[in-house]
This record gives structure tokens, C-alpha cells and sequence, in this order.
């Protein structure tokens, strides 16, 4: 990946991950939670947003560490209270699924642009990575693990007996989550590849 190409990546990647949260309270907003509208974060203005960690610094180290190969961002998390919800169990899953939807969506847009536009070399390039960047964060977000997106999903299908687990999981939350960006975001890569590959006419496992 040329300095370009990364730079045209990261550009990509910070609205996207911002479109992703604005989804996520839009969502609750829908589903009886105004928490995101009275914090002023149900807006697409970067500045309620950026995150100097997670948008800014990660990025960086993420770069450094992987001799440029690995990129990743995420938008400061939009409030919400799950109990304003209509529904307590699957409310939750609705509004964390909204983010990664929101990622799927531009990708199939933009997937569907790289089809149709002819082979001209830098505008399918960029359309590409407009698309990879929606599906690594779809796909990223989906891993079953707090505080991403599948998380919730993952814990509104466990039973109560297994409620432990989910104790486990949050108490040691980012623990894990870092340890999967910096050692296991790999394993996602077959399903990332066969994602992309949907939604640019390509489709298989690479």
C-alpha cells in the first residue's frame, strides 16, 4: 500500500467510523433513547466525534507496527441508555447492529461504482479502498467481543446460565480487545476478503 493509498485509506476510515457511530444513536433515537440527540452526537460534524486515541493515535502506532500493511480507526462511542429502549433485550442488538449495517451499506454503493465505472487504474483504486475500509470496519465490529458491535448480539443469545461469561468478558473488555488489534485481527481476514468480495464482483476466499 503506497503512502497515497494509505493516506486516501485513513481519509476514508474516519467518516466512515463516524457515520458509524452517528447510526448507532440514531438508532436508539429510534427505538425510544434520546441520549445521543440531548448530548449533541446525533450529528455528522467530525468534531463530535474524534477520538485522540482511537482516531488519531492508534492509527499511527497501527501503521508503525505493521510497516504500513494495517490501518484501523474508531469514533468516540455515542451515549445511550439501554433501559430507555422499547425493548430490553434485542434494543441493544438493534442499535449496535446499526453501526456495521451503516458500513455495509456504503460498501454495497461504492462496491456497486467499482463495477460499473471502467478500469481506468486510480478511480477504481480509490473506490477499492472506500470499499475495504467500510468492510473492515463491518466485519472488525461484528467480533463477538466488548465493546464491539457483536458483543451485544453475543450476549442477548446466551442464556442465563452462561452469564458468567459475559462477566469474564467485560471485566477483562479491553485487555482483549487490544490483544485482538495488535495479535488476532488476522483471523477475521478470510471473512473480510470474502465481504469484499461481494461487494466488488469478486466473490471467494483469497
Amino acid at each position: 500500500m503506497n503512502v497515497m493509498i494509505q493516506f486516501f485509506f485513513f481519509l476514508v476510515l474516519v467518516p466512515s467510523a463516524i457515520i458509524h457511530e452517528y447510526m448507532h444513536g440514531w438508532m436508539a433515537d429510534q427505538l425510544g433513547d434520546p441520549t445521543a440527540r440531548y448530548a449533541g452526537r446525533l450529528t455528522l460534524n467530525p468534531k463530535s466525534h474524534i477520538d485522540p486515541i482511537g482516531t488519531i493515535l492508534m492509527p499511527l502506532i497501527l501503521l508503525l507496527v505493521s510497516g504500513g500493511s494495517f490501518l484501523f480507526a474508531y469514533a468516540k462511542p455515542v451515549p445511550y441508555n439501554p433501559y430507555n429502549l422499547k425493548d430490553g433485550r434485542w434494543g441493544p442488538v438493534w442499535v449496535a447492529l446499526a453501526g456495521p449495517a451503516s458500513n455495509f451499506l456504503l460498501a454495497a454503493i461504492f462496491g456497486a461504482l467499482y463495477q460499473v465505472v471502467p478500469d481506468m487504474g486510480s478511480l477504481q483504486d480509490f473506490l477499492y479502498v472506500i470499499v475495504y475500509a467500510n468492510v473492515l470496519l463491518g466485519v472488525f465490529n461484528l467480533v463477538p467481543i466488548p465493546p464491539l458491535d457483536g458483543s451485544k448480539l453475543l450476549f442477548a443469545l446466551l442464556p442465563s446460565t452462561w452469564q458468567h461469561i459475559r462477566v469474564a468478558l467485560e471485566r477483562y473488555s479491553m485487555v482483549i480487545f487490544f490483544a485482538f488489534i495488535f495479535f488476532g485481527v488476522h483471523l477475521i481476514s478470510p471473512i473480510m476478503q470474502f465481504v469484499l468480495g461481494i461487494f466488488t464482483g469478486k466473490v471467494g476466499f483469497f
